[in-house]
């Protein structure tokens, strides 16, 4: 199991872009960088997941972009961009292009996609899981293919996010491609899939403690902080939705961060 004495705790929040104006997102994007959040992240859908479904809401990327020059020192992130919305060549020149604009502060957050309407509402095939995780495969070589050959090169080593926990195959995928992983901050489940993880991680000849590993959060530190800390856990993520970003559970994780980093 990976020890999470070699990394700083961090903590993300997840501004979801949906049932709000853009000046009120911004507005929460510069107070979550106040307050000292480490990572800003939105999401990569086209409509509300929540709450009235047609409800406002605003692209990713295009988001990424104006907070890439809003913001001056939070990283920035999609928790988690669609593989199946952008052909991958695309998608790491727009990470290489919001890399260039942040000063090197992207996260390059991608998963498989899910959420059907999307899909259906902008003309993409939906297909099964099964097959859009196969995509998530071929291209993430793509992706770290594109990104080798762009001139100018990134600023850095992009840190690639992988989101998702199906243990077959997308762990498989964290393990050979992955510098954080994303899953939910529920502990027995988090056990198992950081076991599982690491079982991946050996059979790829890598040491898990390259990956970063992430969960998303919706209690209270004192709920099961401890726990997934002990877990190698050292991400935690706190979403939250507009109209009005309640950043109560913010200021706690932040504390409690506080804490653990001395």
């Amino acid at each position: 199991m990976t020890s999470a004495a070699t990394r700083p705790v961090r903590i993300g929040l997840q501004l979801q872009p949906q049932h709000a104006d853009y000046a009120t997102i911004r507005r929460a994007a510069a107070q979550a960088e106040e307050l000292g959040v480490d990572i800003l992240f939105n999401w990569d859908h086209f409509y509300p997941l929540s709450g009235e479904p047609e409800g406002k809401h605003f692209e990713c990327w295009t988001m990424l972009g104006a907070w890439a020059e809003a913001t001056s020192r939070v990283e920035i992130g999609a928790l988690v961009t669609c593989n199946s919305y952008r052909n991958p060549e695309l998608l790491a020149d727009m990470a290489r292009t919001v890399d260039h604009i942040s000063d090197g502060r992207l996260i390059l957050g991608i998963g498989a996609g899910w959420f059907e309407k999307d899909y259906e509402e902008y003309g993409y095939e939906f297909g099964t899981a099964g097959g859009r995780i196969d995509d998530l495969a071929q291209a993430l070589p793509r992706i770290e293919n594109r990104l080798a050959k762009l001139n100018p090169a990134p600023t850095r080593k992009i840190p690639v996010l992988i989101g998702g926990g199906g243990e077959k195959k997308t762990l498989k995928l964290v393990a050979r491609h992955a510098d954080i992983w994303h899953g939910f901050g529920e502990v027995e489940t988090a056990t198992r899939k950081v076991r599982i993880l690491d079982e991946h991680c050996a059979d790829v000849g890598r040491d898990p403690a390259e990956i970063e590993r992430s969960v998303g959060v919706e209690e209270s530190p004192e709920k099961s902080a401890a726990q997934l800390h002990d877990l190698g856990i050292t991400m935690f993520t706190v979403a939250t939705g507009g109209p009005d970003y309640d950043f109560g559970l913010l200021r706690e994780w932040l504390a409690w961060r506080d804490e653990q980093n001395g």
